[in-house]
């Protein structure tokens, strides 16, 4: 992110709320259905963290944002787990079905700090970020509870990116399909070794493509969440995924929404 944010002459600690398409996902067309379809899906903060204390002031809107489209998958991503429970709308209940959880653990120790307390909140659905992956990682006695319906791993990129080995990878994969348990690993990273070979890739497209031919992608047990029509739904035509010939070879496809073609996958 910090990376990211220099390239755009920007200041990586600066939080601050978005002006323009805060509320997109209530955002219409001309006829009235959203601009956002039913069964998308929404990846909040990704490059931040929706439980950071400085988006305290905003969070209570975009709760709200999320509790009027049940019928889309909103997907939260933190490394600050401790902080969640006091950050929950009060009708929150046992939690949402149109939210997926999920933590980052990029190495051993943040697994055994953060699990136990992903554990104990109260989300439909939870998942684990291994990313960046920069040490091994066992998930061996947190899977077999069956509460962690989905693994994503992926290197380190950018400046200063430490390695990523493949047999790091290879175990977690291991482990993933001993338990039926969905397991995407979705980049290389900058530094990838296998077999006592290091591999630089600094194109994340080459990364992406890298990390799909290593074969190391399992669909596990279905994940289903209960989306919902919204009761002020007009005239909105249900979402439907569609790829690129550029996806069939994505590290990310069994997780992604779809391809946009927007038309930047060769600049990757």
């Amino acid at each position: 992110m910090y990376f990211l944010d220099k390239q755009r002459n920007q200041n990586g600690s600066n939080i601050y709320k978005v002006k323009n398409n805060f509320n997109y996902p209530l955002h219409r067309n001309k006829d009235g259905s959203y601009k956002i379809k039913s069964g998308e899906r929404i990846r909040v903060c990704l490059t931040s963290d929706f439980f950071l204390k400085e988006a305290d002031e905003w969070r209570r809107d975009v709760w709200n944002i999320i509790k009027q489209r049940p019928d889309v998958e909103f997907t939260l991503l933190t490394k600050r787990p401790e902080r969640v429970l006091d950050c929950l709308p009060s009708d929150w209940g046992d939690g949402w079905e149109n939210v997926f959880f999920s933590v980052t653990t990029e190495n051993q120790k943040r697994v055994d700090e953060r699990i136990p307390i992903l554990f104990n909140l109260p989300f439909k659905h939870k998942g684990v970020f291994v990313a960046p992956f920069i040490g091994p990682v066992s998930l061996k006695d947190y899977l077999s509870e069956n509460i962690i319906e989905q693994v994503v791993a992926g290197g380190e990129n950018y400046d200063g990116s430490r390695v990523c080995k493949y047999e790091w990878v290879k175990n977690l994969y291991d482990e993933c399909v001993k338990a039926n348990t969905m397991f995407c690993f979705i980049e290389t990273g900058t530094i990838f070794e296998k077999d006592g070979k290091i591999y630089r890739m600094p194109s994340k497209r080459l990364q992406s493509v890298m990390a799909y031919k290593s074969g190391l992608q399992f669909a596990g047990r279905p994940i289903n969440m209960k989306l919902e029509m919204p009761k002020d739904l007009f005239n909105s035509d249900v979402y439907q995924k569609k790829w690129s010939k550029n996806c069939e070879e994505c590290g990310s496809k069994l997780i992604c929404n779809g391809c946009s073609f927007c038309g930047k996958c060769g600049n990757i």
